[in-house]
């Protein structure tokens, strides 16, 4: 069954997260994000962004939505809406009613359930409003804590595809997560201070 069609943007809600559409101006933070030392250890995103490459990165995030391509969020604390990371539907595959997720955090935001926290409100909404079947997204090797936020929320690991990307210099192999309509989301992360 196709995917609905959604109008308007999703802002998204929980205790502690504001999850909003991408601007322009979020172009500087989160190119700074990126550019935090351990933050794309284990990912395709450049590990030292430029401006530029900041505000095509923002452009990107932000016409997601509006081309029907995926959807993007800047995840902000609600107290105090300092820029906490970002979370994404990569791509829509419409026909299938299928997407690809992709986030970052902050390190500040480490271990305290953040993400995980984030990534439970996308599901809900992947599956609710935009009427998703499947979502999946990869790891690489290594990187545990996206591996854990991934189960928390009901993914489970499906097998690795040797050699899928090419980026760093280096052939990687990508650790497949997946998880359906009707799979269990998990209980919701205890409520803590950021």
């Amino acid at each position: 069954m196709p995917m609905a069609e959604v109008t308007e943007f999703p802002v998204l809600t929980t205790d502690r997260l504001l999850l909003r559409a991408v601007t322009p101006q979020d172009a500087e933070p989160f190119r700074a994000l990126l550019a935090t030392p351990g933050v794309t250890e284990f990912s395709n995103w450049p590990d030292d962004p430029t401006p530029e490459q900041g505000r095509e990165f923002a452009q990107m995030m932000a016409g997601a939505f509006p081309h029907g391509l995926g959807c993007s969020w800047i995840i902000e604390e609600r107290q105090t809406a300092a820029f906490v990371g970002a979370v994404r539907f990569n791509y829509f595959m419409r026909e299938w009613s299928c997407a690809g997720v992709g986030y970052e955090i902050h390190p500040a935001f480490w271990g305290r359930g953040v993400m995980t926290e984030a990534m439970r409100a996308v599901v809900v909404c992947g599956h609710d409003l935009f009427g998703l079947h499947r979502m999946e997204g990869w790891t690489l090797l290594g990187n545990g804590a996206s591996d854990r936020v991934l189960e928390k929320v009901g993914f489970r690991y499906e097998g690795t595809t040797r050699g899928r990307g090419w980026f760093k210099n280096a052939y990687h192999d990508a650790r497949w997560f997946g998880r359906v309509q009707g799979d269990p989301i998990g209980p919701p992360p205890p409520a803590a201070g950021l």
